[in-house]
C-alpha cells in the first residue's frame, strides 16, 4: 500500500521540519530530506539521509517511495508549484499528510498531496484540493471548496461555503465570511477580514498597524 512506502521530503526548512515531526509521530519512515543547504541544525532531521538535488531523487524508483512537499508557500512564489509539477511529470506521487490532532470530518474530502497540520479543523462537506496546505489551527468550515495549491495560513478562518480557485494564499488570522469566492492567485493578507469576492490576482490588505 502507498501509505506504507518510505517518504522523501522535498525541502529542509521550517515547513519541512513541521511535516517531518508529524510523520515521525505517525511512525512513518523518512528515507531522506532534499535540500542544497545544511539541515543538521534541525533536530527533527537527525539520522535522516540528506539528498542535495532533484537528480538525487530521480535515482529512486517511483514504485518504491512517496514524496512530501516541504517547501513553504509564499505569496506570488511559484517554487512549490513548480516542484510539484516537476515530480508528477516524472511519475512520482505525493503523500497526503494529516496531523493526528487535526480534526477532519469523515464527511470532508481531502485530495492527494494535501497537508493538514496540527490543530486545524476541516468540517463536513468541505473539499480540500490537491497539494494545498491547511496550516496550524486554521479552520475550514462546512461546504468550503478549496482549490489546488492553496495555503490557508495558521489560525485563518474560512466560514461556510467559501470557494477558492488555484494558487490562493490566505494569511495568518485572516477571516473570510460565508459564500465568498476567490479566483485564481488571490491573496488575503494576515489579519484581514474579507467580506466580498475577489477577482483573479486581487489582494485584500488588512488595516495597517500603527507603531508609535
Amino acid at each position: 500500500m502507498d501509505s506504507h512506502k518510505p517518504i522523501i521530503i522535498i525541502g529542509g526548512g521550517g515547513h519541512a521540519s513541521v511535516l517531518a515531526d508529524i510523520l515521525r509521530q505517525q511512525n512513518r519512515e523518512i528515507l531522506a530530506i532534499v535540500s542544497p543547504d545544511k539541515v543538521d541544525e534541525r533536530a527533527v532531521f537527525t539520522n535522516v539521509k540528506q539528498l542535495f538535488s532533484d537528480k538525487d531523487v530521480f535515482k529512486y524508483s517511483i514504485k518504491d517511495i512517496l514524496l512530501v512537499n516541504g517547501i513553504g508557500f509564499l505569496p506570488r512564489s511559484t517554487v512549490r508549484a513548480h516542484l510539484t509539477k516537476l515530480y508528477i511529470e516524472n511519475g512520482y506521487k505525493f503523500a497526503t499528510v494529516v496531523a493526528e490532532d487535526a480534526m477532519v470530518s469523515s464527511y470532508a474530502t481531502i485530495m492527494q498531496g494535501t497537508q493538514v497540520l496540527s490543530g486545524a479543523r476541516v468540517q463536513a462537506g468541505a473539499v480540500i484540493g490537491e497539494h494545498s496546505i491547511i496550516n496550524t489551527a486554521a479552520v475550514v468550515e462546512h461546504d468550503c471548496n478549496i482549490g489546488v495549491n492553496n495555503h490557508i495560513a495558521p489560525c485563518a478562518t474560512l466560514c461556510g461555503q467559501v470557494k477558492t480557485e488555484a494558487d490562493v494564499f490566505i494569511g495568518a488570522n485572516a477571516t473570510i465570511i460565508p459564500n465568498v469566492e476567490l479566483k485564481q492567485g488571490c491573496i488575503v493578507g494576515a489579519g484581514a477580514t474579507l467580506t466580498r469576492s475577489l477577482l483573479a490576482g486581487q489582494t485584500c490588505y488588512p488595516s495597517r498597524s500603527q507603531i508609535k
